[in-house]
């Protein structure tokens, strides 16, 4: 499975408890924005949450910063549908000629019974469906071209295999509808229990929230670390480095406080790994002291300044040892290191094995998603 390579992070980014109170700033800053137009296929007796998860972390990323601006369309074969839990989505626009090249398409899950009124519930596909979903696939086989990120969310997957867009890809989707993509994609390696898959321009997920992980890492590839921990905060979800990774990330480790002078510190932390932050640097950012700044640190994190700046340049250089092909000078350099040396010293503080190991690792699992 191939996984594209990421940068040092050095975008500014606002804190979620900024937002707010920022929100007009990145408004009259978007002109100066590069724009990635978006473009949600939502089919019939479409799965809500599908939708309303992903997308509300791209309206999110759009509020805390301003370099990359989302422009979300939603398209379809009809103007308007009844979704999953009975709620009519309307001015749907139809499906276009043509796409932008670097657009991201979006196909959202559906459900076999819609939830109506009272809770009762629908009498599932009906005829009127089935052309549409043919619709949609016909304009899938045409419209995807090189240039394209096809992002497929839960059972959205199935969809794309119809078009025969999986065919030779990693992908997951729904643990419940492993087989159906089987059958219907052959071709495709069906990777099970992960959270979301990325193979070149194909990104999938499994069920539902899922694809609040995918979008996460989106973000994280599209614009920088800080912002993909921003929004995931806004939204008191854990950020998933990984779409095998089932952990905590490190990146949220220390963040579970209110006092929002720290997270203003941690958030120019983040942004800017490679940066040689001074304690009065980060001091003004806090609105402190320094000797204050180090006492709130500690109290509302649990650790040092120091030790929170290391252990994030290590989550980083490990993301780097498993997703690049880097060597440890590089690595080292890219995580904000002066040496090797010191980038080891660091790791064996958090880790029992070598850094060595993390790039095994990862040639393991890539050997094996082959496999399968």
């Amino acid at each position: 499975m191939k996984q594209s390579s990421t940068r040092p992070i050095k975008a500014a980014v606002i804190g979620a408890d900024d937002v707010l109170q920022r929100d007009s700033r990145a408004v009259t800053e978007s002109d100066q924005a590069r724009r990635i137009p978006v473009f949600v296929v939502v089919p019939p007796r479409l799965l809500l949450l599908d939708v309303a998860g992903p997308l509300e972390v791209l309206r999110q990323a759009n509020r805390v910063q301003a370099s990359v601006r989302f422009e979300v369309r939603y398209i379809g074969p009809t103007s308007t549908l009844r979704t999953s839990i009975g709620l009519t989505l309307a001015e749907i626009e139809p499906l276009p000629a043509k796409l932008p090249l670097q657009s991201w398409i979006v196909i959202a899950g559906d459900v076999e019974h819609v939830m109506l009124c009272g809770g009762a519930l629908g009498s599932g596909k009906s005829s009127a469906d089935e052309e549409a979903e043919r619709t949609i696939v016909a304009w899938l086989k045409t419209s995807i071209r090189p240039g394209h990120k096809l992002i497929s969310i839960c059972t959205g997957a199935l969809i794309a295999a119809r078009a025969g867009l999986l065919d030779g890809y990693s992908c997951t989707t729904h643990y419940l509808s492993y087989e159906e993509l089987r059958g219907i994609a052959p071709a495709a390696r069906i990777l099970e229990n992960r959270l979301y898959v990325q193979d070149g321009e194909r990104y999938s997920s499994a069920g539902i929230t899922a694809g609040i992980d995918l979008m996460l890492y989106l973000v994280h590839q599209c614009i920088n670390q800080s912002c993909a921990v921003a929004v995931a905060r806004y939204l008191v979800v854990y950020l998933r480095r990984s779409g095998s990774d089932p952990q905590l990330s490190p990146w949220l480790e220390g963040r579970n406080h209110i006092h929002p002078a720290i997270h203003r510190v941690q958030d120019a932390i983040a942004a800017d790994l490679t940066k040689l932050w001074t304690l009065n640097a980060l001091a003004r950012i806090g609105g402190a002291s320094a000797r204050h700044l180090s006492r709130l640190f500690r109290e509302h994190v649990g650790m040092s300044i120091p030790q929170y700046s290391n252990r994030l340049r290590v989550a980083y250089a490990q993301e780097l040892l498993r997703e690049t092909r880097f060597d440890m000078e590089r690595v080292a350099e890219q995580c904000g290191f002066s040496s090797t040396r010191q980038l080891r010293r660091a790791w064996e503080r958090i880790h029992r094995t070598p850094p060595r190991e993390a790039r095994l690792h990862s040639r393991a699992n890539l050997a094996s998603n082959r496999s399968n």
